[in-house]
């Protein structure tokens, strides 16, 4: 007889004690389960115990869900968002077999180190802080101690104590994980306690770890109220910040980033601005090209993600200009416009027009116009009225006709002489391209919160927008004479040029010298080759017979990629642990065990690659799994806000529902690519088809490969659609030979 649903089999330690085995009643109060153990070791006072975990996070025991933090939460970026696997702990998810030690009440544990930190012993003070900084990730610990005023004795000993060291880093990690639990609100922190985080900030003689930690603290602030930026900004200036992103130290490089981009997100459009100018006058790109991208040591996920962001908010400076459309009043407008034409035509503008009517010097500037490209020769401003591209296009025009003066006015009189329908408009070309440009860089879209997909080459120039335009316009008049193309060929040719530049992109250069060399490697005909070998591909398996051997090797191959994501989750992936407020560096492992029939999951520590199954305390019976939530049906992706900033989270969300349809242990995967995996085989164990886009991409190349080895020996012969028809039998069998006779 199966033993009861509320009922446990767990084990109790408690230092110097024998441990307890006791069936654990879910239905029974907690306070009497506490009485029941501490009578069995003798101990008074049951009230002042507690049963905690042993492993994982340690967590206390509580009685009911923890209630949810009541303060608002602002929206901050991070490279991996993820709930806490463990945030939620409480008795009901104590499971057979689950190890529990008896300790200290967290009240008492509250109030003993409360007492701690006011010690005038400073190895006890220091002790009791390190204890309160480990403990205060704990919520129900947080509570008690922030109830006692806890926060007031750690704001004391900020404000008045001149300690640099350890005894300070120990206070600033305990007020972070306090602070974490959103019981106090980030605007109530005082400007003394402020100041002097400010201070630690701008000092050279302190500890880095005290470093790291008071630019954390900055970092939550900027988000959570306008006066809290304008002070973090005034106070902790943008020298200050590159200072610190110079030092060989990774982690304080990477705070210090951290803040500066919450500071760029925070700041409004005019502020981000004059910021991002600053910076370039200071050469960032530059030394982040340098010293970051191109370090000896392998990039951060974090700081990859942060590199992303400065991208993303230095290429969206473009969208106002993108998004205003052109003014054919505003005199600046129409000066840059007339520019253009005199510096294409500059030889002949010099022509003596003073006995030219007004009617005249009006058709000639239409002409010159015509010749420029534009559609509406007698008012080109009109081309420009369209947005997007808007006012970008203007100046992407005139970014190239300043700055590559030789090749602006090749490209215009080139086309000049040509015929009129095989003339390649510049005008239009470069509206055209420009909005590309911004569809394929995302101009004017919001920051992924899990993106880490930057450019190298973005940081190794200024002006990055407007040079890659300047290639990229000579690019098109080069496919545009390769295709021989004509006014109706446009189209087309902007067709093939996206092609160009996606297909160079993918690549990844690292420089725009090395850009422009691939994509123009990449003319007309290479592209006609890629297209024709995709086609001839997708021919070549569209024949009858070869549809049918696809269809027969499809179970053996689709059994191939369910072994291959298996072994995945049997290697396991290292998942980033994030609050609703703030990235965190807590890292957890998930893996599946080699024998498929459990997974195991817990923390781990940063630099651990792969930590043996052993030392992954959490366990789910892979028999208790019960569905598979992915995006929008997630609990975890519920709680947060339905912005478009979470549209990529929402991609990556998954959940397993296990034990009767109880609990959820949620993830946000740290790429598109692990999602797949881990989604895929997840559907493996439980009996379900894989339906990940990855699948399907998987199976087609399997498919191929395994297809053009079976047809090796058919190459250059036409596959026909029916197989041919089998011969009618003999008349007779008497051309057989009876070995029988021969035997005689």
């Amino acid at each position: 007889m199966p033993p009861p649903k509320d009922v446990v089999k767990i084990a109790i330690q408690m230092v110097g004690a024998i441990p307890q085995l006791i069936d654990l009643q879910q239905t029974k109060p907690l306070a009497s389960v506490l009485k029941d153990v501490c009578d069995a070791w003798s101990l008074p006072n049951a009230e002042h115990y507690a049963l905690q975990y042993t492993d994982g996070r340690q967590t206390y025991i509580t009685e009911s869900v923890r209630r949810p933090p009541t303060s608002p939460r602002p929206h901050r970026h991070r490279a991996h968002p993820s709930p806490l696997p463990f945030s939620l702990q409480n008795r009901g998810e104590i499971k057979n077999g689950s190890i529990l030690r008896l300790t200290t009440s967290p009240d008492q544990e509250a109030e003993r180190l409360y007492s701690g930190i006011q010690s005038n012993n400073s190895d006890v003070k220091t002790d009791s802080l390190k204890k309160l900084a480990s403990l205060s990730q704990d919520v129900t610990f947080a509570q008690e101690f922030i109830n006692r005023n806890g926060l007031k004795k750690i704001f004391h000993i900020v404000e008045e104590g001149n300690d640099t060291g350890e005894m300070l880093a120990h206070t600033l990690k305990a007020f972070m994980e306090l602070m974490e639990h959103d019981f106090v609100s980030w605007e109530t922190l005082s400007a003394a306690f402020i100041k002097k985080i400010v201070t630690y900030v701008n000092m050279n003689a302190v500890d880095a770890s005290v470093q790291q930690l008071s630019l954390s603290i900055l970092e939550n602030m900027v988000p959570t109220s306008r006066v809290l930026f304008e002070l973090v900004k005034k106070e902790v200036t943008l020298d200050r910040l590159l200072t610190h992103l110079q030092v060989t130290n990774a982690q304080l490089q990477l705070k210090a980033m951290a803040l500066l981009i919450a500071l760029l997100l925070a700041a409004t459009d005019a502020e981000r601005r004059e910021m991002m100018d600053y910076l370039r006058e200071k050469n960032i790109r530059q030394f982040i090209h340098k010293n970051i991208i191109h370090s000896s040591e392998p990039l951060a996920d974090e700081m990859a993600h942060y590199l992303y962001v400065l991208q993303s908010v230095s290429l969206n400076l473009c969208e106002r200009r993108m998004r205003t459309s052109m003014d054919p009043y505003s005199q600046e407008q129409r000066e840059l416009l007339q520019s253009l034409r005199q510096t294409a035509f500059e030889s002949e503008s010099e022509a003596p027009t003073g006995n030219f009517s007004t009617e005249r010097r009006r058709s000639l500037c239409a002409k010159e116009f015509r010749k420029l490209g534009f559609v509406n020769n007698s008012n080109p401003a009109e081309d420009l009225r369209r947005a997007p591209p808007g006012l970008l296009a203007l100046d992407n025009m005139v970014y190239f006709s300043r700055h590559t003066p030789n090749a602006y006015s090749r490209f215009v009189l080139e086309n000049s002489s040509r015929e009129d329908k095989h003339e390649c408009p510049f005008a239009r070309s470069s509206i055209q391209l420009t909005l590309i440009l911004c569809e394929i860089l995302h101009v004017g879209e919001p920051c992924s919160e899990t993106a880490q997909a930057f450019y190298p080459m973005f940081f190794g120039q200024d002006h990055f927008f407007e040079e890659l335009f300047c290639i990229c316009i000579q690019l098109v008049n080069k496919t545009w004479k390769e295709m021989r193309a004509t006014q109706e060929d446009f189209d087309k040719v902007l067709q093939v040029v996206r092609e160009q530049i996606t297909r160079t992109l993918s690549l990844k250069p690292t420089s725009l010298e090395l850009f422009k060399t691939r994509v123009n490697a990449l003319n007309y005909s290479e592209i006609l080759k890629l297209r024709q070998t995709e086609r001839l591909h997708q021919e070549e398996t569209l024949a009858v017979p070869v549809l049918e051997l696809r269809e027969r090797l499809k179970p053996e191959l689709l059994e191939l990629i369910r072994q291959q994501r298996l072994l995945h989750l049997c290697e396991g992936t290292l998942f980033r642990k994030i609050s609703s407020r703030r990235r965190q560096d807590k890292l957890w492992y998930c893996r599946l065990s080699p024998n498929h029939k459990v997974l195991h999951y817990g923390d781990v520590e940063e630099g651990v690659n792969s930590p043996p199954i052993e030392s992954l305390p959490e366990k789910i019976p892979v028999a208790d799994m019960k569905t598979l939530l992915v995006g929008k049906e997630c609990p975890h992706t519920k709680e947060k806000s339905s912005g478009k900033q979470n549209k990529d989270v929402l991609e990556l969300a998954f959940s397993i529902v296990y034990d009767m349809e109880e609990y959820c242990l949620n993830f946000i995967a740290p790429t598109r690519y692990e999602f797949c995996l881990w989604t895929d085989g997840l559907n493996v164990l439980l009996g379900k088809e894989m339906t990940s886009e990855r699948t399907q991409t998987d199976l087609d190349v399997l498919l191929s490969m395994e297809l053009k080895l079976r047809l090796l020996d058919l190459e250059n012969i036409s596959i026909p659609d029916t197989p041919p028809p089998i011969p009618k039998p003999p008349s007779n069998l008497n051309f057989c030979y009876d070995f029988s006779h021969a035997e005689q």
